[in-house]
C-alpha cells in the first residue's frame, strides 16, 4: 500500500512535528497492550507521511478490545497534567488550533486554564458565546480550578482529540490517528468519544471498564470532561456549540 501524505505549505512551525511526537508517545504504550496508533514514516516542516490504513467497518469485538487497550494507554501515564509528549518541547495543537501544554500539579487548574477558558474566550469573539454566557463558563472553571473535581488520579497518557473520526479500523482492529496528546484525566478521552458518537460505544466502555474500573459517578461527570471539546468547537464552528458549552458548564456547577 502507498503511504498517506499530509502536507500544508503554510502549516505553523512545528505543526506536523507535534503530531509525530504525539503518535510516538502514544505508540510507546502499544507494546504494553496500549491502543495501536498509525505509524509515522517520515516528518518534516509542512509534511508528514503516515502508513496507509485499509479501513474496514469496526466490529463490536474490535471496539471492546480497543476499550481495554485505551485503558492501558492511559495507564502508561504522563509526567504531569498538561505535560506534552515526552521529549517534545515545541508547540502543541488540537486540530489546527494551538493550545498550551504546560505541566501543572493540579488537574483542575490545568484543565480550566489551558483547555477550556482560552477557547471559550475565542468563542465570544467568534459570536458563538455571549459575554453573559462566558461568565457561566468562567464560574464553572473557577470551581474546576479550585480543585472540586481533583480526585487524586495520576496523570493519564491521553490521545486528547478522541472523537470517532480519529478512531479508524482495519481488519486487525482499531488504529488511532491525529492526536493532541498530553497528560490529563482519563475520563476526558472517554467523554469526547461520547460527544460526537462512536460505533459500538457501549462495547468500548465495557472493554475499558473490564480492564480498569472507572471511579463512581463518572457518567455524571461527562459534561465536565466535554467542556474542552465544546469550547474548541464553539471557537470555530458556530452558535450551537456555544449553547452546548453553556449547558455543560451549568451541569458542572450543579455537580459542584
Amino acid at each position: 500500500m502507498s503511504p498517506y501524505v499530509k502536507q500544508h505549505a503554510h502549516a505553523p512551525d512545528g505543526f506536523f512535528e507535534a503530531e509525530a511526537a504525539g503518535l510516538a508517545w502514544l505508540a510507546e504504550a502499544t507494546a504494553a497492550g496500549g491502543a495501536r496508533v498509525v505509524r509515522v514514516e517520515s516528518v518534516a516542516p509542512g509534511r508528514i507521511v503516515l502508513e496507509e490504513i485499509a479501513e474496514a467497518r469496526p466490529t463490536a469485538e474490535h471496539m471492546r478490545a480497543f476499550g481495554a487497550a485505551l485503558a492501558a494507554t492511559h495507564a502508561a501515564g504522563a509526567e504531569a497534567f498538561g505535560a506534552p509528549p515526552a521529549g517534545w518541547a515545541g508547540p502543541t495543537f488540537i486540530g489546527s488550533r494551538p493550545q498550551e501544554s504546560t505541566p501543572t500539579e493540579s488537574w483542575g487548574a490545568f484543565y480550566a486554564a489551558q483547555r477550556v477558558l482560552p477557547f471559550a474566550r475565542i468563542a465570544v469573539g467568534a459570536g458563538s458565546l455571549t459575554t453573559g454566557e462566558l461568565e457561566v463558563v468562567e464560574r464553572a472553571c473557577r470551581a474546576v480550578a479550585g480543585g472540586s473535581f481533583d480526585d487524586g488520579s495520576a496523570p493519564a497518557r491521553l490521545h486528547g482529540d478522541l472523537w470517532a473520526g480519529n478512531v479508524l479500523a482495519d481488519l486487525d482492529g482499531v488504529v488511532l490517528i491525529d492526536p493532541a496528546a498530553h497528560g490529563g484525566h482519563r475520563e476526558t478521552d472517554l467523554a469526547m468519544l461520547q460527544l460526537f458518537g462512536c460505533p459500538h460505544l457501549d462495547a468500548v466502555l465495557a472493554g475499558y471498564e473490564a480492564a480498569s474500573r472507572l471511579r463512581a459517578g463518572w457518567r455524571e461527570r461527562v459534561p465536565l470532561h466535554q467542556l474542552h471539546p465544546l469550547a474548541v468547537h464553539a471557537a470555530g464552528h458556530g452558535r450551537g456549540y456555544g449553547t452546548a458549552l453553556v449547558g455543560a458548564a451549568e451541569a458542572v456547577l450543579r455537580l459542584g
